[in-house]
């Protein structure tokens, strides 16, 4: 084989692995931009190593490996952890919020539609930054991407015995940083598109009523990246309401992020942010506010990159 072959066949190998890749690279590092630059660094490292690939494992099994490592070189070398909000300890260090990621990047094929929509959602990813890289990591492989103990154990160059502990460990640790089941159980995709579809007509019409009506009575609100957090509807809708401003002064779009219905936010015809929402029986149970305009036009590029 040709050394350009080769390299084509490498080409049409990743890119046929970038959507998980660029997954795990998020479930890893919690930020979009980061795992963005680790799935590049990623194809960079096995471009030059190519060549000298034995086939001693799977391609996949490979790329992933080297994904998996660049991820952990990059949280050696971190200096804030990814957090979710309101959870960073020590004051003098601040944290680095994770960042919400199009769904449509991260897809995949129906027959696991679910499992990759679970491993982004944004309480499990904020759960992950809990737990030590190493432990992180094996969950993912193990759990996530279901590789047996013994790829993983040379992925990682540990034994398997040390796979089978940190596993144990990081399901403890996970178990302990976790939201409830009842929080996570969602209603069909129908009624899951009407609690979005309610949440941008109140905030389109400017009615603090209506956005109760559809939150849950122990429903969160959380804007970031400032990390101010209410609790219970209420103290949501009692945050929420002074910025609601006139009908009309705001214009949503529907988006999906991290496996959840999302809106795109525009706030006088300029971008505001992304709501990702977290619909439960009863309501929405969470609302987590990104106030970042830049991420409008990101959602909406990516949106229709992945539809050409």
């Amino acid at each position: 084989m040709t050394t350009d072959h080769r390299a084509d066949t490498l080409t049409e190998r990743f890119e046929h692995e970038r959507r998980g890749l660029l997954a795990h690279g998020y479930r890893m590092l919690g930020s979009w931009d980061e795992a963005e630059d680790a799935v590049q660094e990623a194809y960079l490292r096995a471009f030059r190593a190519w060549p000298a690939f034995e086939e001693r494992s799977t391609v996949r099994v490979w790329l992933y490996r080297i994904v998996t490592n660049v991820c952990l070189t990059a949280l050696t070398g971190r200096s804030r952890r990814a957090l979710p909000s309101g959870l960073a300890t020590d004051p003098e260090e601040p944290a680095l919020w994770i960042q919400p990621i199009p769904t449509a990047l991260v897809g995949a094929d129906p027959a696991t539609e679910v499992v990759a929509r679970e491993g982004v959602r944004l309480a499990f990813v904020a759960g992950l930054q809990y737990l030590p890289a190493r432990q992180r990591a094996v969950l993912l492989l193990r759990e996530v991407l279901a590789f047996p103990a013994a790829d993983v154990a040379r992925m990682l160059d540990i034994s398997v015995a040390a796979v089978k502990s940190a596993l144990q460990r990081a399901r403890a640790r996970l178990a302990e940083v976790a939201p409830s089941p009842d929080r996570l159980t969602e209603p069909a995709d129908r009624e899951s598109r009407a609690l979005l579809d309610r949440y941008m007509a109140a905030w389109e019409q400017a009615d603090p009523a209506a956005f109760e009506r559809v939150l849950r009575t122990d429903a969160v609100l959380e804007l970031l990246p400032s990390g101010v957090r209410a609790e219970g509807n209420a103290a949501c809708v009692a945050l929420a309401a002074p910025s609601m401003d006139a009908p009309g002064a705001w214009q949503m779009e529907p988006a999906g992020a991290n496996g959840q219905p999302a809106a795109l936010a525009w706030w006088h015809g300029e971008p505001f942010g992304v709501a990702v929402l977290t619909p439960a029986a009863g309501g929405l149970a969470a609302v987590t506010v990104f106030a970042e305009p830049d991420l409008v036009t990101r959602f909406t590029t990516a949106r229709v990159t992945t539809t050409r």
